[in-house]
């Protein structure tokens, strides 16, 4: 029993370790550049999927069903958003960190994430006065917080 409690730690920090580094990438070249690096959220995508095998979180069929409806609908919303305006408003670097949040946390998870970020980004731009954000960090940081919680119960 302990060799197994010991593993589920050891597994637990590293995926956590693992998770905070990207998201800090992410985080760090959205607010800089207004983009997402594929290679974080497609990373994050495929370790979540991996992960999920041997998670306490999620299990393998909700994890590929978060990341395929995190991913689908960020992308139909933004495409819809575009046609409509002509304007850029979520770019597909958003669809595919949602898809990466889904591939971690799985389905269920994904409307709590999505509110807490609207709900900070636009205080923090009414509050701040901004016209653009970079909403990738909103994301992350609501993804963060929810993985935490998880992952300690």
């Amino acid at each position: 029993m302990h060799d197994v409690l010991t593993h589920s730690l050891v597994l637990k920090g590293l995926a956590t370790v693992w998770l905070a580094l990207m998201l800090g990438w992410i985080c760090l070249v959205d607010i800089r550049h207004f983009r997402i690096p594929d290679a974080a959220s497609l990373g994050l995508v495929v370790s979540g999927i991996a992960l999920s095998i041997v998670s306490p979180v999620v299990t393998p069929a909700l994890a590929v069903i978060g990341a395929s409806v995190g991913y689908g609908t960020f992308a139909a919303l933004g495409a819809a958003f575009y046609h409509h305006t002509g304007k850029d408003g979520l770019g597909l670097g958003d669809a595919k960190l949602l898809g990466a949040a889904g591939a971690w946390l799985g389905l269920y998870d994904l409307p709590v994430l999505v509110g807490v970020s609207a709900l900070s980004a636009l205080v923090f731009a009414l509050i701040t006065g901004l016209r653009k954000i970079a909403f990738g960090p909103w994301l992350a940081g609501a993804f963060w917080i929810i993985w935490m919680v998880r992952v300690s119960a």
